[in-house]
């Protein structure tokens, strides 16, 4: 057992979050946590990392367990660089300054980073996600806690975090609402929730495999409360004829009738504690055939091009999904669209007096010092909704919040609860197209299905970026990949993009200092004998090397190296000097290639 924890209790003011939940973590379990927003799995991360205490219960470890804990948001220094930012992180009380910065560079080169100079507070936000993460797998943890983890990264980023954690022998347990990563990571599912006798709901297996589970076990809930709710019936209908004895055996009837009776209450609170919200986008009626079209469309910042030559019609029923890397001109493609920047070349035609809704990733609309009362509706309790009257707190409900919350501070609510809250000001506009940027962050798994189906429904037109592989799937009719060097491809589904994407994978050269070394030209009698020779073995020894370099990173990486300081010493020694040989034979050969220029 590497940590446990028992009889943990959390509110926050008047609200509880969990009581009472004992569970326990074990060496080799890649555990994904889940559960409604508000239920308070943040909270369960943060105080089985020790940066929150328990109400109640205790935590217990292992004796100097190693546990690193990557928050939803992190922060670093002003000033520093990838590099050091990593370097710092790395645990080792025998490691020089050189040592450290040799393993950062590992990580950081294993992570795709380029230039590990840059300075952190100017990574974009999806980089700056994949650097907190290298920066705590560089504190070689034994427990690895990540809250929302996929959040602000993008597919391929996705793909390399998937493949990271497959690979380790740490323990991790993942707060996430992505259920294809979760799928792909975890090999024991845990659901937080009051709907569960002991506040939560584990099975060892896949998401997958969870979810049927999951199922099961609500029927037979249900399944029992119809039971008890027959025999309390007769029960009461016994205790109001009166017993005619009150004889011990009539006593014993009496208190289990009590026990049955508590029983019943309980589970029926229980089974009324499943839901999500209730979401329902409003559209126009209107029938126009064409509601944003671009033709020959170009855009270029910073010197930059980020796409060319984009012909797209979005019409009633499009569901358009935006695909790319982090700044690859998603967002720029977003405000083209919408008329907040003009294109450098082509037209872009919108539909006259068009009503368009966009979703903010960023959530800047929202005023964290407003009442939950007065960001649901703005201008008093009552609301129109659809044509329909209706009063705040049952609008509230609708999304899952209690009345009791009503009057809290939009900025005390969790992250996903924002998330719905943003959702309710869209449903109350009508849209002929609806633009959401990165909806499914913070959402709960519940709420993420309705959102599917209600986006499925949604009659306007949809743009949709998002790194929820599964919603996007599920909901696109289309799809826009940039790839962040001008090029903007349609596909008509996810697997048709990953497959063009894995081909390209293959035939493009590798990444930073290793490019596949291009097949030797034919000679043309502007090198020595010697030169040429030389010229003609470089692809063999650069392969050489590169194959050395290799074997010795794993190497590195060796528990039984990295416990002993001199072996790994020497080890990072060699691996330096490798990295050098590469380097050095990839110069060689540039050199002897632009004589035959």
């Amino acid at each position: 057992m590497l940590v446990a924890a028992r009889n943990l209790t959390k509110s926050f003011g008047p609200r509880k979050l969990f009581t009472g939940i004992s569970l326990s973590i074990e060496a080799g379990q890649h555990i994904g946590l889940i559960g409604a927003n508000g239920s308070g799995k943040s909270t369960l991360l943060k105080i089985f990392a020790g940066t929150e205490a328990p109400d109640d219960g205790e935590i217990v470890t292992k004796r100097q367990l190693r546990v690193a804990y990557a928050a939803q948001e992190e922060t670093f220094p002003e000033g520093i660089t990838c590099l050091q930012a990593v370097a710092r992180a790395v645990v080792d009380p025998h490691a020089d300054a050189h040592e450290r910065e040799l393993r950062a560079t590992i990580l950081l080169d294993r992570a795709a980073f380029g230039d590990t100079s840059r300075l952190a507070s100017s990574l974009s936000g999806g980089w700056k996600k994949r650097l907190a993460i290298v920066r705590q797998l560089a504190a070689d943890p034994e427990l690895l806690l990540m809250d929302e983890p996929t959040n602000h990264l993008d597919v391929e980023s996705i793909e390399w975090l998937e493949e990271t954690l497959t690979e380790a022998r740490f323990a991790t347990l993942i707060v996430s609402h992505d259920r294809r990563f979760l799928e792909a990571v975890s090999n024991r599912t845990i659901e937080i929730g009051r709907v569960y006798p002991d506040g939560y709901l584990s099975h060892n297996g896949p998401y997958s495999e969870f979810v049927e589970k999951r199922e099961e076990f609500i029927a037979a809930q249900q399944g029992r409360q119809q039971s008890l709710a027959g025999g309390v019936r007769r029960e009461i209908e016994w205790l109001q004829r009166g017993a005619k004895a009150r004889t011990t055996k009539a006593k014993g009837r009496i208190d289990r009738a009590g026990e049955m009776i508590k029983d019943l209450a309980d589970i029926k609170q229980r089974n009324t504690q499943q839901g999500a919200a209730r979401i329902d986008f409003a559209a126009s009626d209107r029938r126009t055939k064409k509601l944003i079209e671009l033709k020959g469309v170009s855009k270029s910042l910073g010197g930059r091009k980020l796409f060319s030559k984009v012909d797209l019609v979005l019409s009633p029923g499009t569901r358009l999904g935006l695909l790319g890397p982090n700044g690859s001109g998603k967002s720029t493609f977003i405000k083209t669209i919408t008329g907040e920047l003009t294109p450098d070349a082509g037209t872009v035609f919108r539909a006259e007096q068009l009503r368009t809704v966009v979703f903010d990733q960023h959530r800047a609309k929202l005023d964290p010092t407003h009442t939950l009362r007065r960001a649901l509706s703005p201008n008093g309790d009552n609301l129109i909704v659809q044509g329909r009257p209706m009063h705040v707190s049952g609008w509230a409900r609708q999304f899952l919040f209690q009345s009791e919350q009503l009057d809290m501070p939009v900025g005390e609510l969790s992250g996903g609860e924002q998330a719905r809250v943003l959702i309710a000001q869209l449903m109350l506009q009508e849209a002929d197209v609806l633009i959401l940027d990165e909806p499914t962050n913070d959402l709960d798994i519940p709420t993420l299905q309705v959102l599917e189906e209600s986006l499925e429904q949604f009659p306007g037109a949809l743009l949709m970026v998002t790194h929820d592989r599964f919603l996007l799937d599920r909901v696109s009719t289309t799809l826009l990949a940039l790839d962040g060097e001008g090029a903007a491809n349609v596909y008509a589904e996810l697997s048709q993009w990953e497959a063009a994407r894995a081909e390209k994978l293959k035939a493009v050269a590798k990444p930073s200092t290793r490019a596949e070394p291009r097949a030797a030209a034919a000679p043309k009698k502007k090198l020595s004998w010697n030169e040429q020779k030389e010229f003609d073995g470089m692809e063999a020894a650069i392969h050489k090397a590169e194959e050395s370099l290799s074997k010795l990173e794993v190497r590195a990486s060796e528990p039984a190296i990295m416990a002993d300081h001199v072996k790994h010493a020497a080890v990072c020694a060699e691996l330096a000097g490798a990295h050098e040989e590469v380097g050095r034979l990839y110069a060689r050969w540039t050199e002897l290639e632009a004589k035959l220029i």
